[in-house]
């Protein structure tokens, strides 16, 4: 039996893919085994957003060469589909297989199963709906990601992923209704939905709260939880299944990627948005929503930002309901417009990005702050003995002592104290 191994770098949409296929390869007999562990195949699922993912992915194969000489590898997914030559020059590097072909990837070995050379399998991205053949159960989480849509047409100066990922395209709405059912008889009591631009969805006249509401009359499903989705694409009638009086399962929870507060940069960034259009959606959302959370991506050092156009972004931030940040340095990467533009000294990234990360963590701790002595709905994971923990709808993580395993049950917790990241209660 052919041990095989999977790692995953980079975003939501990728660890649902890697599900999937690691899946696949189960169901055609290949023994799936730790990364850390001695395997035949190591699978790597590249991430190509940053130059960070790009070292992270010769890392990791300098790692396998260490760890397990003799392991063949198998290099997947965006970094794979346009860095083709980069990639084929590492070591035991022994199949580069793009995105339009990764989730079919026990074909690709089948049709190359032991090539000398790194076998290169990465056509052009079709634009077509697709489907998933493999229902992405994950069996160590309670919570699992499910892929509705790919690709993206926005074509933001900063950003190559529609060159890694192809334009903009939609699962076909009944495949992801299959999935979602095999999901939630599998013990998945929370769907976070995926994709690189979801707010997009469209199929045969439906769109993404047609989904949502789909989604939402599956007997077991308890929350549905929206991924990073863009300012431009949410529906207004989507507070309605998150808002107090909902009765729906939708997360009180965004994630709404900013990038930066300061309109000349946005434009230079050729966001489809103004700071004053994003405050009154997040200020919307705010009110028709209480208690939601609402994070959001900040790229630092973006070529041309001023010190004025940085203050510009931490005024935002400061005053804005935004509870949290991912903060970024800016990256230039080879096939976004960008790249041609001067960037910045490191050291002014580097002071920029501390103010926003001391900035993003003290907002944090306010969030928390203000629901203490409420009582919250825990979706409890695995926790070490004498403990239960597990994440909100906010996705606040909470911790509490008990003598029970609550693993994948939802209980009620009063909140009593934060303490970093993570806040403390008492099963009520």
């Amino acid at each position: 039996m052919t041990r095989i191994s999977f790692h995953t770098l980079g975003c939501r949409l990728n660890q649902s893919e890697t599900a999937s296929i690691q899946n696949s390869f189960e169901a055609s007999g290949y023994k799936v085994v730790g990364f850390d562990e001695p395997s035949d195949i190591v699978v790597i699922n590249t991430c190509t957003v940053t130059e960070g993912g790009d070292a992270d992915t010769r890392r990791l194969v300098g790692k396998v060469n260490r760890l397990n000489p003799k392991a063949r590898i198998a290099l997947v997914g965006c970094q794979a589909q346009i860095q083709k030559e980069k990639l084929a020059a590492l070591g035991n590097v022994r199949w580069i297989v793009g995105n339009q072909r990764k989730m079919d990837l026990v074909s690709v070995f089948n049709e190359y199963p032991n090539p000398q050379t790194a076998e290169v399998v990465a056509p052009a991205i079709e634009r077509e709906p697709f489907t998933l053949p493999v229902a992405a159960v994950d069996h160590h989480h309670t919570r699992a990601n499910i892929k509705i849509q790919d690709g993206c047409d926005f074509f933001c100066s900063f950003c190559e992923i529609p060159y890694a990922r192809g334009r903009a395209r939609s699962r076909v709405f009944a495949d992801i209704l299959l999935e979602a059912q095999a999901l939630t008889a599998a013990g998945h009591k929370e769907l976070i939905l995926t994709g690189i631009n979801i707010g997009t969805y469209e199929y045969q006249g439906k769109d993404l709260l047609e989904v949502i509401r789909a989604l939402e009359r599956i007997e077991g499903l308890e929350r549905i939880r929206i991924s990073s989705i863009e300012p431009t694409t949410i529906p207004a009638q989507l507070f309605d299944h998150m808002g107090p009086q909902r009765a729906g399962k939708l997360c009180r929870y965004l994630h709404i990627p900013l990038q930066s507060g300061s309109n000349g940069i946005l434009g230079d960034m050729k966001r489809r948005y103004t700071v004053e259009q994003f405050s009154d959606f997040i200020n919307e959302a705010h009110r028709k929503v209480p208690q939601i959370c609402i994070g959001t991506d900040v790229i630092v050092g973006f070529p041309g930002e001023t010190d004025a156009h940085f203050d510009e972004t931490v005024d935002l931030l400061r005053e804005e309901p935004v509870h949290y940040f991912h903060v970024f340095s800016y990256s230039p990467r080879h096939l976004a417009k960008s790249r041609l533009m001067e960037t910045l000294p490191s050291h002014v990234v580097t002071r920029r990005s501390q103010v926003l990360h001391e900035l993003s963590a003290r907002k944090r701790r306010v969030f928390h702050g203000s629901l203490l002595g409420t009582v919250q709905t825990v979706l409890c994971e695995r926790a070490p003995d004498g403990f239960g923990g597990g994440f909100t709808d906010h996705y606040i993580k909470v911790r509490f002592k008990t003598e029970h395993n609550l693993h994948n049950r939802l209980v009620p917790v009063r909140l009593i104290k934060t303490e970093g990241q993570t806040v403390w209660g008492e099963m009520v």
